[in-house]
């Protein structure tokens, strides 16, 4: 894992050194409220994984630092920022989880296995979340060839479709594909049985679906789609950030 963040336990209090890059929302944590961040840091090299920790950094806490937000393509409403630790103390209470470093296995530890977790119960929703930006292109060109008196012949073979008819068809059949792939992640999430790779899968599918039919969406409406007049446009490039 990418984390070169540090801890160092030092009385009641640990010190982190490091810096925490693509922050969601870390301008507004950490500046514009009285929120918080969590920070991944190695608390011990030598044990590899075993020695990654969660501690929760609150805003104001002397020693981190807001360095920049970032200047986006897209998902704009949202800050994205590094935010950097030079000595910064923290209260030793603000461990997430138990400070021992235990291995549980030669490839499986405590704090490794927790991080992986977190992943395996984001990873459909943000696949949900780009679900929900691919629907709104498709319902979005549907509606506009409504307007326009073409129609979608579902029942046709293919060979005698035109271009866009077939251009829909690719769109929605992505889509559906990328959402049972979701349903299915976060049920067995529900469920509480493991969903690693379910999770992985439907977040890879999902973002590439979404790029691919926010950009087609784009391209089918012609100057339409370029123009800022409309949602589609930013849609694609919020689309960007899940595949």
């Amino acid at each position: 894992a990418a984390i070169t963040a540090t801890a160092v336990q030092d009385g009641d209090e640990w010190v982190l050194n490091g810096e925490k890059i693509f922050v969601t929302a870390g301008k507004r944590a950490i500046e514009d409220s009285d929120g918080f961040v969590v920070v991944w840091a190695t608390v011990d090299k030598s044990a590899g994984r075993a020695g990654m920790k969660a501690f929760v950094v609150e805003a104001g806490t002397p020693g981190m630092k807001l360095e920049k937000v970032e200047d986006k393509l897209g998902i704009r409403a949202s800050d994205t920022a590094t935010i950097v630790f030079e000595d910064c103390r923290i209260p030793y209470d603000n461990i997430l989880g138990s400070p021992e470093v235990r291995k549980i296995d030669k490839t499986k530890t405590e704090g490794f296995k927790r991080a992986m977790a977190t992943f395996d119960a984001t990873r459909p929703l943000i696949a949900a979340m780009a679900l929900g930006v691919g629907r709104a292109a498709l319902d979005f060109i549907k509606e506009a060839f409504e307007k326009e008196g073409i129609e979608i012949r579902y029942g046709l073979p293919r060979h005698k479709l035109i271009a866009i008819e077939r251009d829909v068809m690719d769109m929605e059949a992505n889509y559906k594909a990328a959402k049972m792939l979701t349903l299915r992640a976060a049920w067995m999430m529900s469920q509480l049985q493991p969903n690693t790779l379910e999770a992985s899968m439907a977040k890879a599918k999902a973002g590439l679906a979404v790029t691919k039919i926010t950009q087609k969406a784009v391209e089918l409406m012609g100057p339409l789609g370029y123009s800022r007049k409309f949602l589609l446009e930013k849609w694609m490039r919020d689309a960007k950030i899940n595949d």
